[in-house]
């Protein structure tokens, strides 16, 4: 496997993307075309990495964007900045996606700002290397399930009351859930649930006229790379798949918004596997 990243790490976790190099690419792949005209969405994790790319791209085709993050300050008011650039409205919001009062409070807050809901990405996640699974702690899996999958029901439970036919939910699982990764068992766990919640959700609300659709990511250059892995696998980040490259997060982002659109007007209880070339079972 050849080189594909210059080796760095990060501390702690969520990773910053203003300390990665090279920086993740956010900007859309294309002009934008009005397919989220004057909608609003609604994006978890969006201060950095995919949720930053979904929420550009989003902003290029027209839509407002509300987003929620942890704690980084300087990531969240970059992503902003680039929303409103593309003269679009932004709000960030501040907390922790395990807290379902939290949950609901962002929802409405999004609501009172745009006066509707149309699109929800659920994005955040996070995830801690283990090598072996008697390491892996109860504090450490209840953490992992918190936010990669408890807050995708929190979201989802707060949103639907005021969301109306036409509208789009979608979340971000992983390869990990098809192909399993032995050192990340709690985090392949949760995404593995992502797959069977959006499936399950897309029956059961698909008579409102709410499409229900998942992404399923493979190496993606974000923030969570260096945040969880050392140097020396850094370096090697995505050099093992078929296109021998990480991908970009707006790579990921154009088949979030394909989905959210009405495009996608006849798919729902799907995944769309962004992996550079791994053929998985979906």
């Amino acid at each position: 496997m050849s080189q594909t990243l210059p080796r760095q790490e990060q501390g702690r976790q969520p990773g910053r993307q203003s300390a990665m190099q090279p920086q993740p690419r956010s900007e859309p792949t294309s002009v934008g075309s009005g397919k989220l005209r004057d909608r609003a969405v609604f994006v978890t994790g969006g201060d950095s990495g995919i949720g930053r790319a979904v929420a550009v791209a989003a902003a290029n085709e027209g839509a407002n964007v509300a987003f929620v993050y942890l704690e980084e300050d300087d990531d969240a008011a970059e992503t902003c900045r680039l929303v409103r650039e593309l003269g679009c409205d932004a709000v960030s919001i501040r907390g922790d996606v395990g807290d379902e009062q939290f949950c609901r409070n962002a929802i409405e807050a999004t609501v009172k700002r745009f006066g509707r809901l149309d699109v929800v990405v659920n994005n955040a996640g996070e995830q801690h290397v283990q090598e072996s699974p008697e390491a892996i702690t109860a504090e450490q899996l209840e953490r992992t399930f918190r936010t990669n999958i408890f807050a995708q029901f929190f979201i989802v439970k707060a949103a639907l009351p005021h969301m109306k036919d036409g509208s789009a939910i979608v979340n971000i699982a992983s390869v990990t859930a098809y192909q399993g990764s032995p050192k990340l068992v709690d985090y392949s766990s949760t995404k593995g649930a992502i797959v069977s919640f959006t499936r399950a959700l897309s029956n059961s609300i698909v008579e409102r006229g709410i499409r229900v659709n998942a992404v399923a990511p493979g190496p993606i250059w974000t923030p969570l790379i260096p945040a969880s892995f050392p140097a020396d696998r850094v370096e090697k980040f995505g050099s093992d798949v078929p296109m021998k490259r990480p991908g970009q997060p707006r790579e990921v982002a154009a088949a979030v918004i394909f989905l959210a659109s009405d495009d996608a007007s006849y798919i729902s209880g799907q995944t769309i596997h962004v992996n550079g070339g791994e053929v998985v079972n979906s």
